[in-house]
């Protein structure tokens, strides 16, 4: 059988591709250490945008749990709060990055917003399997909430978000939200998420072996964070994909590429909330790669993104 024909890449990403020997296309498990050791985390500077932002680090606890995530929370010098939130949950395929990881992407969206932001720490696969991931997320989201009033942070405005593994917590994280009586989101801002464990979609097909976080890291992600658990019983709390009701969810934005794994699953999780009567914008961008405009910011493709993404939170706002 012969592979299906995978969708092209806009010329700039492509070029992009060509030219960055530190993006994965394929990973295994014996890989992960290589990923971590290649990470660069930002400056400070780069994450408080140069003395916008106030960064202090904070710890929440969830005693239901016992999940105690660290917290990096920016809150604006030069605006008067209370400040809506914009609750950051980072990349990595379950298995690597940090807290500081996209923070300065999510800090300019946040900027132009007017918001605070806050990024949670949570426990990295193998060395910590489903749920420390997802109840770290939770627990985060819910001392934000709890803890906003002396904090300086608006309660009933918090936006959480994520990028590629991050978007796939953030969607669990709405859904215990859902759940479990609270937090209340505004919304959820889900950026190329990774939603679905089954990672059997066409574009997963289409993309393996090509492009940025194939179907071989997906399911070396996947494996590290579910373990031996049988792949007919997975949660939605671990894979919101698999979640039967979609409704009852806050307003929803997701976008992803045309030429990634991910683009076919998170085009089924719009309709889906669609279906269940719920608000969701999805955009697909047409030649992007997974997560193209964290790794490539100055493309064209990139800027239009991160445009509509501000857009649309702009608009969410207005109407609170």
């Amino acid at each position: 059988m012969t592979a299906p024909t995978r969708p092209p890449f806009a010329p700039e990403i492509e070029r992009a591709l060509a030219q960055r020997a530190d993006l994965w296309t394929s990973l295994r498990p014996d890989e992960i250490p290589h990923l971590r050791a290649g990470a660069a985390a930002p400056t400070e500077h780069d994450i408080d945008r140069g003395g916008e932002f106030r960064l202090s680090r904070h710890r929440a606890h969830d005693p239901r749990t016992g999940a105690s995530p660290g917290l990096v929370l920016l809150r604006p010098r030069d605006r008067p709060g209370p400040w809506p939130v914009l609750y950051h949950v980072h990349g990595g395929g379950l298995v690597s990055g940090s807290a500081l990881d996209d923070l300065p992407v999510a800090a300019e969206l946040a900027s132009g917003a007017g918001m605070a932001v806050a990024s949670v720490e949570y426990r990295l696969a193998p060395e910590h399997r489903y749920p420390a991931a997802v109840e770290d997320v939770y627990a985060g989201l819910q001392w934000i909430a709890a803890n906003a009033p002396a904090l300086g942070l608006d309660p009933g405005r918090i936006v959480v978000g994520g990028v590629s593994a991050g978007g796939g917590l953030a969607a669990a994280a709405a859904l215990l939200s859902r759940d479990l009586a609270g937090p209340d989101l505004l919304g959820q801002i889900l950026v190329c998420p990774m939603l679905d464990d089954r990672n059997d979609t066409g574009s997963a097909l289409q993309m393996a072996g090509a492009g940025v976080w194939d179907r071989t890291a997906n399911e070396t992600g996947w494996s590290a964070y579910l373990g031996p658990r049988p792949r007919g019983d997975v949660p939605a709390y671990a894979s919101p994909a698999r979640a039967s009701d979609l409704s009852g969810l806050p307003p929803t934005y997701i976008d992803a590429g045309s030429a990634e794994t991910f683009r076919d699953e998170d085009v089924e999780y719009a309709r889906r909330i669609w279906a269940a009567g719920g608000s969701a914008e999805l955009h697909i961008w047409q030649g992007g790669a997974h997560a193209f405009d964290a790794w490539t910011p100055e493309a064209a493709l990139s800027r239009q993104a991160r445009r509509t993404r501000a857009n649309w939170l702009h608009r969410l706002l207005a109407e609170r």
